[in-house]
């Protein structure tokens, strides 16, 4: 078995890779694996022309960051010790890979982790997805160190330490394959958003761990497949938060929570319409509609139960601190 293999999911992405990959192929040590997900561009005949010696994975249709993972990684077990997933909008750093994959090594009891995620739009600004590592509050709302909703701190070394967190970025992650297939996979349901942060609720349900390590970096465009302010991306992140809470929470739990993220999305709502995002309005309606829609499609995992508040952070409601608080940074909390 080798040790580990980088994979990227690529969808209509020849543009991504065109600017990312040279960056991933002259720092990193280990073999890199570009899994298709059926894109309709000429992603793949790029690759072919530029980029003979990596390998190809063609997915017959596409299903999305979760699915498409699945399907690649399914292949592949058996092959690799670790993987590490890597979005095709990002720019490494020397010796990344190895850094990730030594930590794993060096510390059994942990299944995955992310490194430092810092912006290639803005230099100096912590990256929206992951940042200085990923928490939930009791709610299902995902918060970051060095970003809080739409509050990015500037990376000024604060968050370069090491610590167990509870979620790790679907941006770059380095997972143990046993860790992976052990508990799973993704979610296909999710189609994509928050799949990563599911299954690092389920893998921490089990008692393994997640971690950050600051030191080592990479950064991340973003917005590479769907635009941040695109109201598909709203309806995705409200949907797939409320099927995680779902499958996570005991029912009991769950009720009281749906309870509440209704009186708060319904609020959010309004204050879509009053920023005349119409869009992003109908957005949280849709997830609902989808929410119950798919919600019975998978069995509870029986081991969420162990972690009734899901977070390392115990934070009960970032929403509150955020904007009745003013606590717009992660020292604030």
């Amino acid at each position: 078995m080798q040790a580990a293999a980088i994979v990227i999911l690529n969808y209509n992405g020849k543009k991504m890779l065109e600017r990312f990959l040279p960056s991933v192929l002259s720092n990193s040590i280990f073999p890199i694996i570009v899994a298709d997900n059926a894109s309709t561009d000429d992603s793949i005949e790029f690759l072919k022309s530029h980029y003979p010696q990596i390998q190809l994975l063609h997915l017959a249709e596409n299903t999305g960051f979760a699915g498409g993972y699945n399907k690649a990684l399914r292949q592949l077990e058996g092959e690799y010790e670790y993987y590490i997933l890597l979005n095709s909008d990002v720019e490494v750093t020397q010796g990344w890979d190895k850094g990730l994959i030594e930590f794993l090594s060096q510390n059994p009891e942990v299944a995955s982790v992310q490194p430092k995620i810092t912006s290639a739009q803005i230099a100096g600004l912590f990256d929206y997805a992951g940042a200085g590592g990923g928490f939930l509050d009791d709610l299902g709302y995902p918060y970051c160190r060095g970003r809080i909703f739409d509050s990015i701190e500037e990376d000024m070394g604060q968050y370069d330490d090491t610590i167990t967190v509870d979620w790790s970025s679907g941006a770059c992650m380095a997972i143990r394959a046993s860790d992976f297939h052990d508990h799973g996979g993704f979610d296909d349901r999710f189609f994509a958003h928050m799949e990563e942060i599911d299954l690092c609720w389920r893998i921490r349900s089990s008692g393994r761990k997640i971690y950050y390590l600051g030191s080592v970096e990479v950064r991340h465009l973003g917005g590479g497949t769907l635009a941040r302010n695109s109201p598909k991306k709203t309806m995705l992140n409200f949907r797939n938060s409320l099927l995680m809470l779902h499958k996570n929470l005991p029912k009991s739990r769950f009720l009281k929570v749906y309870a509440t993220r209704l009186i708060l999305d319904l609020l959010a709502m309004l204050v879509f319409v009053g920023k005349g995002k119409l869009g992003d309005a109908k957005a949280i309606l849709k997830a609902h509609i989808g929410f119950f829609n798919l919600k019975n499609m998978y069995n509870r995992h029986s081991m969420a139960s162990n972690l009734p508040s899901g977070s390392n952070k115990n934070i009960k409601s970032i929403l509150w601190h955020y904007y009745a608080k003013g606590k717009k940074q992660f020292t604030m909390l």
